[in-house]
């Protein structure tokens, strides 16, 4: 390959050597090493990576990255190599839905075997003649990469084939995996040669290459990336069997913008990272969005279309009109019905075959007058099921010949030679049904690209005897589980397993009056010609700008190692706190208030034991002891849990219940908050909450004096989050006059008075220190979820108030990388306590050398 000295390989393909700039945008770069940089401003964590400055460049080019290339190769007699576009391909196709001035870029690999030696030349030509840039696979390491990891674990995990056996998808197998791996690595190296991360889009298409998106975004934090899958995507329940499994969906995270063709598709893969990453989704204004560490990854719905404008250009070839006159002497007087489908085990050949045995079964005068035409293509992968596909397939089709076909007339045509183009469009054009049976497929164009055909043109119409001026006609039947499915509103839908119920779609295809059959080809034919492939690829790549608009504003560090890598996403202004920041803040300033959350803050969440420790005692002994000092404890927890605990800190504030009660110091009574009401509304919340509790198993309902709470943490994660939801509306509806508020939390709904929140202990503590004449000039707030937010709120909104001193540091500190009202940051609950173990020491040190002085 050309040396990367080089600053841009598309230049010099086309010949610019010494000139590296570029109208309208900056030049690209070629990148020899990761694209980021560290924060200067944040050398405290060494372990951080931050990604490099976002360019204000817009950019104009996207890079389509997938297994193969769209060219088609030829060798001449002399054995010299030329490629062609592949026409036929859908990365080719869907530059019709981009700008024009959008350069496009295709990284894959060729369907010819290339010599090392002529590796070099070969890449030189694709670059300048096509933009292409292969990615060369050793013949080795591409069988077990797509023979062996694509096709027989993925492909067959994808379309719900449980590996039960060897023969069913296999045993799972290191080594292709490793392969995998390796591919997706190379794939990555070529996207490196050619991108400029601050200003191209890449496009990753389909489950070859779904590792690709973490090698990118490991090199790239800010890399803007899309990914669409064109097969099915499982359900938890057969995805959770891959050994690999969370690997892949945290690389697909590591997406901004992922693509499915159908909404069942993309629940799935919700529920995959709902059940086993514990992530949660949100619909906002038609979009859904998974937030993973600070970033947005969006999901997009929308199947793909077909190129109609190619299809119709065939359509008016000479060609096509003369196999069709062809076609229609052959089967003169005889109905077809039309399947095409690839020999593989998942296409249903076998079970549309023996509906047709039944058909003529059970109508005898269909005999002679019905044909079935059975287009199979090769398969695209290679083992012992194609073969029993093949074999079971030819042997159906001679028992029927034989059964039900007489001189001059085959029930079935089975044609399993590869077929022109134009041979195919022949076929829809004269069929009277198109059956697409497949008993899995991730979308499938054929119906597609059968109700265009049926359409037709005047010549077509001319050769098969159509009154021009006659509204079109066309029967579709389609399995229910192929991705086309819901867009066919129009089709006779059918469970392929169901031989009756497909014969009987059959038979009603063929008999359904004209009236009826011109409108289901209207209704198909307005859907079909206003979502072609132009329109999905527009509409993709606009969501993409859209989930990628925010990366110039936000500040990204890459953490993990491996494909355990994920990029957190955080706003300018957070940053990670500093001890010595704080020490020295702590040590120039005199009226101190600390307040701090309890659990997930000064006890690890998820902990078995939640009591605190002889340390966290001493620690917080030592900083309320100190007369500079305001300390409060501010939880959730009920206030005789608190007082246990807490018993002998006697100048520790408490506030239990997210503050409804509050206790200055061990010395003074427990205060109810002046928003105390009745709690009536507890013996209507109760029983509602008892009844979801005894229909959701894993479910529990925690009693305290001032809220109840429902809590699914160890519930069905599905499951438990639509029980949560009906519970939550229920609650809404029949405590409508009651003064609570009913909010959901981390799987959890609860139900508390109005108005009580964290933020009330802060605001009572400002109010009391401005009417003592102490205005405060160093407020340490930390917490770590949701409740949190309100105590962050009012003494951020404090800042430029009278309640406190002009000079006031504050730190407002949230627990983890994560989006929060805070401005700063510590990973973990053992740096929060190392962090106040400092604030400790720093008070005995002041106060050991104050008794030195006397």
């Amino acid at each position: 390959m050309v040396s990367r000295s080089y600053s841009n390989l598309l230049d010099l393909a086309s010949g610019n050597f010494h000139s590296f700039s570029r109208e309208k945008k900056r030049f690209p770069r070629v990148a020899t090493v990761t694209g980021v940089l560290s924060e200067l401003e944040d050398d405290n964590n060494s372990n951080s990576v931050c990604s490099d400055a976002p360019s204000s460049i817009t950019q104009d080019r996207i890079i389509i990255v997938a297994n193969q290339l769209p060219l088609k190769s030829h060798r001449n007699s002399s054995g010299k190599l030329s490629f062609t576009w592949d026409n036929d391909s859908l990365l080719l196709q869907l530059k019709d839905g981009m700008r024009e001035d959008m350069e496009v870029v295709y990284i894959g690999c060729l369907q010819e075997q290339i010599e090392p030696l002529d590796q070099e030349d070969v890449s030189l030509r694709l670059l300048e003649n096509f933009k292409c840039v292969p990615a060369y696979i050793p013949p080795e390491l591409f069988t077990k990469y797509y023979h062996g990891f694509c096709k027989q674990h993925l492909w067959p995990l994808f379309h719900y084939m449980l590996p039960l056996t060897p023969d069913l998808g296999g045993r799972f197998d290191r080594s292709l995996w490793q392969a995998y791996l390796s591919v997706n690595k190379i794939f990555a190296d070529k996207v490196m040669e050619v991108i400029s991360p601050d200003d191209d889009f890449v496009w990753v298409h389909d489950y070859h290459l779904m590792v690709l998106p973490t090698f990118l975004r490991k090199r790239f934090n800010r890399v803007k990336l899309g990914f669409f899958l064109h097969s099915p995507f499982p359900s938890s329940e057969i995805y959770r069997t891959l050994p690999v499994r969370n690997e892949l969906l945290r690389a697909l995270l590591n997406a901004d913008l992922i693509g499915f063709h159908t909404f069942d598709y993309a629940r799935h893969f919700l529920s995959c990272c709902s059940r086993m990453l514990g992530l949660s989704y949100q619909s906002k204004r038609g979009t859904i969005g998974l937030e993973y560490y600070g970033r947005t990854v969006s999901i997009k719905i929308l199947p793909v279309g077909i190129h109609i404008s190619q299809l119709q250009s065939i359509l008016n070839l000479p060609e096509t009109q003369t196999k069709v006159a062809e076609l229609r002497d052959q089967f003169l007087d005889q109905k077809v019905l039309l399947g095409v489908d690839d020999m593989d085990i998942f296409k249903g050949i076998s079970l549309k075959l023996l509906a047709m045995e039944q058909l003529l079964q059970q109508h005898p005068e269909k005999r002679g007058r019905v044909v079935l035409v059975q287009i199979a293509n090769p398969a695209r992968g290679r083992g012992k099921d194609v073969q029993e596909v093949q074999c079971e397939t030819e042997a159906t089709v001679k028992r029927i010949n034989e059964m039900f076909g007489r001189p001059g007339y085959s029930p079935v045509v089975l044609i399993d030679k590869p077929l022109q183009f134009f041979e195919r469009i022949a076929y829809y054009v004269i069929a009277e049904c198109c059956l697409v049976t497949a008993v899995r497929d991730g979308m499938n164009l054929i119906p597609y690209e059968y109700i265009i055909c049926r359409q037709g043109n005047a010549k077509l119409n001319e050769t098969i005897g159509l009154d021009p001026l006659a509204a079109k006609k066309s029967m579709l039947v389609v399995s229910e589980f192929i991705g086309c499915s819901p867009s066919l509103s129009g089709a006779i839908r059918v469970n392929p397993w169901n031989i009756d119920a497909v014969t009987e779609a059959m038979d009603y295809a063929l008999i359904a009056s004209e009236a009826e059959k011109q409108m289901r080809h209207e209704k198909h034919h307005k859907y079909v010609s206003t979502h072609d492939v132009a329109y999905w690829a527009r509409s993709f790549i606009q969501d993409l700008e859209r989930a990628c608009g925010d990366h110039v504003r936000k500040r990204c560090w890459g953490i993990g190692f491996g494909l355990g890598f994920r990029v957190v996403a955080l706003d300018p202004s957070f940053k990670k706190l500093s001890t010595e920041h704080i020490v020295s803040a702590y040590k120039r300033t005199k009226n101190r208030a600390i307040l701090l959350d309890y659990d997930g803050t000064m006890v690890q969440p998820g902990s078995i034991r939640t009591t605190p420790s002889q340390e966290t005692i001493k620690t917080l002994n030592s900083l309320s002891s100190d007369p500079k000092n305001i300390v409060f404890l501010v939880s959730g927890k009920d206030r005789k849990t608190l007082t246990e605990w807490f018993s002998s800190c006697d100048d520790l504030g408490l506030a239990a219940e997210h503050g409804y009660f509050i206790r200055p110091n061990d010395g003074t009574e427990w205060e109810t908050s002046s928003l105390a009401s009745g709690f009536e509304w507890k013996q209507i919340a109760e029983p509602v909450m008892r009844l979801y509790t005894e229909t959701t198993d894993g479910s529990t309902i925690e009693t305290k004096e001032t809220a109840l709470v429902w809590n699914y943490q160890f519930a069905d994660p599905d499951f438990g989050s639509c029980q949560a939801k009906e519970l939550m509306e229920h609650l809404e509806s029949v405590l409508a006059n009651d003064p609570v508020s009913v909010k959901t939390g981390q799987q959890l709904v609860e139900v508390k008075p109005q108005g009580v929140n964290k933020g009330l202990v802060a605001e009572r503590l400002l109010t009391t220190m401005q009417e003592k004449g102490k205005l405060l000039d160093f407020i340490l707030c930390v917490g770590d979820d949701r409740s949190d937010e309100d105590m962050f709120e009012v003494i951020i909104g404090a800042k430029d108030g009278p309640a406190l001193s002009p000079v006031a540091e504050i730190f407002a500190c949230t627990v983890g990388q994560k989006p929060s009202k805070a401005k700063y940051y510590l990973d973990d609950t053992a740096e929060i306590i190392r962090m106040l173990d400092g604030l400790a020491a720093t008070t005995s040190d002041q106060t050991a050398s104050s008794t030195a002085l006397f």
